[in-house]
Order: structure tokens, then C-alpha cells, then sequence
């Protein structure tokens, strides 16, 4: 009777070994937690198709420059699942003097203009139009290319439906499962999509490097800026930055976190802390 028991309890410990396992490798897949069109490039890259919608945009809990929480609109879009490697540099044959060096690594020490020919480039190569006249640095949002994202665009693609501080919720002990920051990060970038996604299957929207994002920066903003697709204000010297980087804080890796470049010009300083990734726009069908 005791080896029947033995033999039953086996079998029990064992079906839900195999149940865990199962169901654990599909909460981390990336397909099953976005559950959006995921398309790939004819550069090989992954991007995810964002629907458009409202959202709760800002965070009152930081400073004045994150605030006020305001209700804003974006069309759909589709954005990178992962910050730009210096894999994608090398194939598109682009130079890259990222400090930490790996294929699988964000590009870093890039500066603003520098992503923005990024984004031509790219465009370019796969035979679109390209979004960013290099002289004027105007962007043609109806364009077929590639471009940073706007802020908001940014914001709405990190947040992925949430209203709370991070993306996956409010506690801080678990941004270290979704972020490469201080505490994990180990001084320096880490391989993309080594930490869990949002919602919507987008890879280090919190941490590893700090993305760069279409709008000059100005504090009060928000209190003026349009309800429907905010692009930011018209001219500036500074460019917003999101998302926190691997020597950032648990503050700074907030959904709603706003930094800014540290340049005077257009240019930006490089910073080793800085990448970027793309978005392009989805055609009318």
C-alpha cells in the first residue's frame, strides 16, 4: 500500500512540475503578454502594432515638468520591441562608438541628430520614405519611415493600458524583474530582452538605456499642449528623453518620468547612458 501511495503522490508532484512548467513558459512569452500584431522588417527587426487610444498622461507624484496628469489621444503605430542593437548598426553598415561594445547591446553615445539619421538611413534602406529633413530637422509624420517616437507616443507604447507608476504596477522591489538600473544593471548596458515585457510585449521600455524621443523639451508643456497626437512645442534647445537607464534610480524608470537632454543645440551631448528605438506609422488599409 505504501508504494502505491508512493508511486500516486509521483505522479501528483510530477503533473504539476510539468503544469508550472508549461504555463510558466507561456507567461513569459512575448506573444502570448502583448497579444498585438508583431511584424518583422525587412531589416529583421520586431515591432509591435500599437493600437491608437486614450490614455492617462504625466505623473503628479515626481515634479512640475511630470505634471498635470492629462487625458490625451494617439493614432495607432507600430514600434520596435527592442532598443536598437549594435547588430542592426553593423547590418545597415553604420558606424557605432558605443562604449560598452555587443552585438546583442543597446547603440549608446548616440546623439539626438545621430538617431535621427538613424531613422533615414533605415528608412532608406528598406525603400521608405524617409521622415526627417536633415537640414530643417522636420519630421513628415505622414511619411512611411522610420522616426522616434513622440513622448506621448512613447509614454502610451510604455504604459501599455496601465495607469500605475511602472507598467507592470506600483512596487518598486519588482522593477529589478523588468529594469536594468542601479541596484541590477551592474555599471553598465545589459543584452536587449533579458528582463520581462510590458504588457504589450516591449522589451526594457524601463531602464537599460534612456530613449530619445521626437519632442523638444519644455517644462510646462503639458499645461498647453493639444489633446490628439502632441508632437511638442515647435522649437527649443533641449530634447525629451524616457524611460531611465541602467545608472538610474527607481524614480527616474517611471512610466511618467520626463528628462531632458544636456545640450544647448539640437545636437545633444553623447551620453553613454542614451539609446533609442523607432516607430513608423501603420498605412490606411
Amino acid at each position: 500500500m505504501k508504494k502505491k501511495r508512493d508511486f500516486k503522490w509521483f505522479w501528483i508532484v510530477l503533473t504539476i512540475a510539468l503544469m508550472a512548467l508549461i504555463f510558466g513558459s507561456q507567461s513569459c512569452s512575448p506573444d502570448d503578454t502583448s497579444g498585438l500584431e508583431v511584424i518583422e522588417t525587412a531589416s529583421g527587426v520586431e515591432m509591435v502594432a500599437v493600437p491608437g487610444g486614450w490614455f492617462e498622461m504625466g505623473d503628479k507624484d515626481i515634479s512640475e515638468g511630470d505634471a498635470p496628469v492629462h487625458r490625451v489621444w494617439v493614432d495607432s503605430f507600430y514600434i520596435d520591441r527592442y532598443e536598437v542593437t549594435q547588430d542592426l548598426y553593423r547590418k545597415l553598415q553604420i558606424s557605432d562608438p558605443s562604449r560598452f561594445k555587443g552585438g546583442s547591446l543597446p547603440v549608446e553615445q548616440k546623439t539626438w541628430i545621430d538617431a535621427v539619421r538613424f531613422c533615414n538611413i533605415r528608412s532608406y534602406e528598406e525603400g521608405l520614405e524617409r521622415c526627417y529633413d536633415e537640414d530643417t530637422l522636420e519630421c513628415n509624420f505622414e511619411a512611411s519611415g522610420y522616426r522616434l517616437p513622440t513622448e506621448a507616443e512613447w509614454e502610451y507604447a510604455c504604459r501599455a493600458g496601465t495607469t500605475t507608476s511602472y507598467s507592470y504596477g506600483d512596487d518598486p522591489r519588482e522593477l529589478s524583474r523588468y529594469a536594468w538600473f542601479i541596484p541590477n544593471a551592474g555599471h553598465k548596458t545589459q543584452k536587449v530582452g533579458r528582463r520581462r515585457p510590458n504588457p504589450w510585449g516591449l522589451y526594457d521600455m524601463h531602464g537599460n538605456v534612456a530613449e530619445w524621443c521626437h519632442d523638444y523639451y519644455l517644462e510646462d508643456y503639458y499645461r498647453n499642449s493639444p489633446e490628439r497626437n502632441p508632437a511638442g512645442p515647435d522649437k527649443g534647445k533641449l530634447r525629451v528623453i524616457r524611460g531611465g537607464a541602467w545608472n538610474s534610480t527607481l524614480n527616474v524608470c517611471r512610466s511618467g518620468y520626463r528628462s531632458r537632454s544636456v545640450s544647448v543645440d539640437d545636437g545633444c551631448l553623447v551620453d553613454d547612458a542614451i539609446g533609442f528605438r523607432c516607430v513608423r506609422r501603420i498605412p490606411d488599409k
